[in-house]
């Protein structure tokens, strides 16, 4: 297992913030760096919210070391054959980097806001469907190709320059859906990421996950597992309780939904726990964009465990 920093980007994220942060992930020793997708947070008041793929191409200049990408970006929001051209040359861009997160969409505040479609669930998932099955023609096909969709339609369409990767950056699909989240995962996906898991979730949708890849003729190890999770850490019982206060739960309640809480001892035993299940990889879920000093300890006393021990 490693462990990679995850930011919500409609939370107050602007240039100087992020710059700062994508600092931080080099410097701490994370293994990379992942933002949400969103105009706009699910409720007010309204904060800033850096557009993904400008910010993303600034990040394929500006670090080094560190992967990256959305987690997730939404096709509500973009074309699969732009998504796919963007990503495309920031992989390039970033010297084979990025990671290519993709979703259905689900804040129904911002696409009402700024008059995007999000759908009901059975027609935004088809739609999701459709532009995973784009995406993954575009990087992937070295030959024009020809689709014709409910949602989207392309005539001898073909990504020039070809990726430098071949088949491009890997699709990672994210949600917790046992049903036909995971389907899709295992069909399109390179990584599956879950969000708010415990061990027994997890356990539960690895087993759906290979039964999936079995069905589609492929290998448990073709599908790389990560998990996207909140924390709430502290160095001593005033740090926690101040971390506790700012999800307004206690740490039982927030351990039962997926949370890693406590010690840096104390979270290295749940990162373990996860890691016996099978997660290769965990995107801690920073909330608060301007502690870069609490940030800074959690590196300095989880990340070393966690390189030594799993």
């Amino acid at each position: 297992m490693d462990l990679a920093l995850m930011i919500e980007g409609q939370d107050g994220l602007n240039w100087s913030r992020w710059k700062k942060l994508a600092q931080a992930a080099e410097d701490f020793g994370f293994a990379g760096l992942y933002r949400s997708d969103h105009f706009t947070n699910a409720k007010p008041p309204e904060l800033d919210s850096l557009e993904l793929w400008v910010s993303l191409t600034w990040l394929a200049t500006h670090t080094k070391r560190i992967q990256f990408g959305p987690l997730v970006t939404p096709f509500s929001f973009r074309h699969p054959s732009l998504t796919a051209r963007m990503a495309a040359a920031v992989d390039d861009l970033s010297g084979g980097r990025l990671q290519l997160g993709l979703g259905a969409g689900w804040n129904e505040r911002e696409h009402e806001m700024f008059g995007l479609p999000l759908l009901a669930v059975p027609e935004r998932m088809r739609r999701f469907e459709e532009g995973l099955q784009v995406v993954s023609r575009l990087l992937k096909s070295d030959k024009p190709f020809s689709y014709s969709g409910k949602f989207y339609q392309s005539k001898e369409a073909i990504l020039l320059p070809r990726p430098q990767r071949p088949g491009g950056p890997p699709i990672v699909v994210g949600g917790n859906g046992l049903k036909r989240t995971l389907q899709l995962a295992a069909k399109y996906a390179d990584e599956w990421n879950g969000t708010s898991q415990i061990p027994a979730r997890f356990r539960e949708r690895m087993q759906r996950l290979d039964q999936n890849l079995k069905q589609e003729g492929r290998k448990p190890s073709d599908l790389r597992r990560s998990a996207m999770l909140g924390i709430a850490f502290g160095r001593d019982k005033a740090e926690l309780e101040k971390n506790l206060r700012f999800y307004g739960a206690s740490a039982q309640e927030l351990r039962a939904n997926g949370k890693l809480v406590g010690s840096p001892n104390e979270i290295v035993e749940q990162l373990e726990a996860l890691a016996e299940e099978g997660c290769q990889r965990v995107m801690i879920q920073w909330l608060d964009l301007d502690d870069l000093e609490g940030l800074e300890a959690m590196a300095k006393s989880v990340l070393p465990q966690i390189n030594k021990s799993v």
